[in-house]
């Protein structure tokens, strides 16, 4: 079954070293709650607020040595009031978990996005 896993975290700083500090704490997190390895993933597909323009989050991904599985970065729409200095993701696994059994990670202060899955 293919499923999705969100996440989001934010960044202190529009630096390279601030993004891959914050992307690779936040996948670690993820594989980690979801027990998954780069095998299990289809895709990876991240946005960035429009205030990060220093690195591709998907850099750190591969700095990770996760080199198999595509990637995406796309910038998120400039919406007034959005969370600034922002990064979200969406990754796209085979898994036999159901939706519930997921877990969904959201970091710092992305963490008011779904107050409900934060932790």
């Amino acid at each position: 079954m293919v499923r999705a896993i969100r996440g989001a975290v934010t960044v202190g700083e529009n630096e390279r070293s601030a993004v891959f500090e914050a992307v690779k704490t936040l996948m670690k997190k993820i594989i980690g709650e979801n027990s998954l390895d780069a095998g299990d993933m289809i895709d990876i597909i991240f946005t960035v607020s429009p205030d990060i323009t220093c690195v591709f989050p998907a850099a750190a991904v591969r700095d990770m040595g996760i080199v198999d599985v595509p990637l995406l970065d796309m910038a998120a729409p400039d919406i007034d009031g959005a969370l600034k200095m922002c990064i979200r993701v969406m990754v796209h696994v085979n898994t036999d978990a159901s939706n519930s059994e997921l877990r969904h990670v959201y970091l710092g202060g992305a963490a008011a996005l779904r107050p409900d899955l934060a932790g």
